[in-house]
């Protein structure tokens, strides 16, 4: 049990220090531009929901099941290229720091940059864009 404690641990700790790391090391120009797309995007689709009246597209991926997966599909549709990119170019940054690649640091720093910006801009835009019936 003790031996899963300090692998767990020592996970974690690499993780948060490569994690960290991603801020001053190369390429850190995309820890910027990754979340400013993924902000266009939730931008654009925010707009798009208030003018088609639709509920904020979080609350409705918990409150709308039936129409779940088809929130899904769109939403990655914005942001799944912008996810992929964040994973290449995460994959990159790894090869040239720590000569390894670990996928699950690439999955967190890719849902980091693409998915988290995307969720949490969407609805907010969605509810204060002023809704205007003459189609403007």
């Amino acid at each position: 049990m003790e031996d899963l404690i300090g692998f767990v641990v020592g996970n974690v700790t690499r993780i948060m220090e490569n994690l960290v790391g991603r801020v001053y090391g190369p390429m850190s120009f995309r820890l910027i531009i990754q979340p400013l797309m993924a902000a266009i995007f939730a931008f654009r689709d925010g707009r798009k929901d208030a003018r088609e009246g639709k509920v904020p597209y979080f609350w409705a991926l918990f409150t709308s099941p039936e129409h779940r997966r088809e929130l899904l599909r769109e939403g990655w549709k914005s942001v799944g290229k912008i996810f992929v990119i964040a994973l290449v170019l995460d994959a990159v940054y790894q090869f040239i720091t720590v000569r390894w690649f670990y996928p699950g640091e690439a999955l967190v720093t890719a849902a980091v940059l693409a998915l988290i910006p995307y969720l949490a801009l969407r609805g907010p835009v969605n509810r204060l864009w002023p809704y205007r019936g003459d189609g403007a």
